[in-house]
């Protein structure tokens, strides 16, 4: 005897259609001016340990190293400015190094870990050398 008899659908039928996450999706949601920061910051982290490029997700834009993903540092670009979320554990030291240099830090997110800092254009040049040590840290170097 069946009691309770459940129709399935086929896979197609339930699920939603995958939003294609590429460049040009970003371009939509942020600037031609934020997403060439997020170069920058590509840039910087080829510096630091070169093979790495932009993978592009739905929420963020990771770090990607022989195709597998490494979110030491990921960048969520905006219209007017780009936030960069850094894997640094919370300490004076970098809250001290923050203040210092006069980059807008958001919060520190303790759930995940990581520095927030908001970055107005101009700013990754403009304090190249923090960033650099920033990536150089979040990346355990």
């Amino acid at each position: 005897t069946v009691l309770d008899e459940s129709r399935l659908g086929l896979v197609e039928e339930d699920e939603e259609v995958q939003e294609i996450t590429n460049r040009d999706y970003w371009q939509k949601r942020a600037t031609e001016d934020t997403l060439r920061m997020a170069d920058e910051i590509l840039a910087i982290v080829n510096e630091i340990t070169p093979g790495y490029l932009l993978k592009y997700n739905k929420f963020y834009i990771g770090m990607a190293k022989d195709g597998q993903a490494d979110n030491f540092a990921i960048c969520r670009p905006k219209k007017n400015y780009m936030r960069i979320d850094l894997r640094i554990p919370k300490s004076a030291e970098m809250d001290n190094i923050i203040e210092k240099s006069a980059l807008e830090e958001m919060d520190y997110d303790s759930k995940w870990g990581r520095y927030r800092i908001r970055l107005s254009k101009g700013d990754v040049k403009k304090h190249y050398d923090v960033i650099k040590k920033f990536l150089s840290m979040a990346k355990g170097l």
